[in-house]
Parts: C-alpha cells; structure tokens; sequence
C-alpha cells in the first residue's frame, strides 16, 4: 500500500509560517516517507468505511493537540469564525493561547481511501491519502469536533466528506470537545 500526504494536510500539518501547535522536527517530505515505510503500530476504524487511522509513536517533536480545561486555564481560552480554506464557510473554533501542550506520545495519521479522495476533489497517485493527524498522549482517537461532523454531513460542496451525521458520535463528540481544547502558541 501506499500513501500519499494530500494538499489538504500538507497546508494543515505543515503550514508555510511554522507554528508551535503543527508538526515539528520533521517536514512533508519526510513525513509521507516515514509513513510510506513503517507500519502502524494498530489501525483503528474511522468514522467512514473509506477512512482509518493509523497509530505511531510519535517520531517527531509535535505536541499534544487538546489540552483539558480547567479552572486555572479556562481564561485562556478564546474563540473565533475560521475556514480552513477560501471555499469553506467560517465556523466557530475554539482555543486556548497562552499554554503549550506536552510532546505528544503517539501520533494519529487520518487517511482516505483513493476514491474519496476523488469524490472531494483531490485526486491523489496512492492508494490512501492522508487528511490530518492527530497528536496524542494516547493511543485512541481523539473524538472529532463537533462542527467538523456538521461540515462532513453537508457534504463536499460544503468542505465536508458528505457522510450522514451519527447523532451517537456527536453527542460523544460533545462531551469530549465540552472538557478540551485545542491551543495555539505564536512562534
């Protein structure tokens, strides 16, 4: 099997003005190579029959994505309406600023298969793609934002996958997103 990391995560994951909260100590090249030459440690089932997660020790300097929050932290956190490209309508994210997160023991890698790829209109040479990754002290997933299951279940027009939303996932979703942040350091 091979993989290749899409435009999408390529934008996300290493971004052209480095950031603290992306992934560190390596870049895209070598990152898809690292991919392409080592198995998962295990491979978990993802929200969709086209996707999966592939779980790695960390090999890389990138940081915990979510940190909880607390009452000592909870006036760190800020908010505001994003897109993650010009094509997608602004949601409204949250995070926290002022708090860096602890290395990350494991690292998620999200892939599509070729022809969901296609259907969202990034057409890729292997047989997975990836779309993001997940930083975690963890094993597991972390539950997918809440907005990020809206925007999938208005489909690909819309900057999603077009998979219906599962009313059981979301409420999970909740109540992981309603005790967690992401965060976000200026470099």
């Amino acid at each position: 099997m091979t993989v290749a990391l899409t435009e999408f995560a390529r934008t996300r994951l290493f971004p052209r003005q480095s950031r603290r909260n992306a992934i560190r100590g390596t870049d895209a090249a070598a990152f898809e190579q690292y991919i392409n030459a080592h198995a998962p440690m295990k491979v978990l089932e993802g929200y969709a029959p086209f996707c999966q997660l592939w779980v790695y020790r960390n090999w890389t300097e990138t940081r915990c994505a979510t940190i909880p929050i607390t009452d000592e932290n909870r006036h760190l956190l800020r908010s505001g309406y994003e897109a993650r490209n010009s094509k997608e309508l602004p949601v409204l994210n949250r995070w926290f600023e002022g708090i860096e997160a602890p290395v990350a023991e494991y690292l998620i890698v999200i892939v599509y298969d070729r022809e969901q790829m296609a259907k969202e209109g990034d057409a890729i040479d292997a047989d997975w793609g990836v779309v993001g990754c997940l930083a975690t002290a963890e094993p597991e997933e972390i539950p997918m934002a809440p907005i990020t299951m809206l925007r999938n279940a208005l489909g690909v027009e819309e900057g999603g996958s077009g998979v219906p939303l599962d009313r059981n996932a979301y409420l999970k979703s909740v109540a992981f997103w309603e005790l967690h942040a992401n965060w976000r350091a200026p470099d």
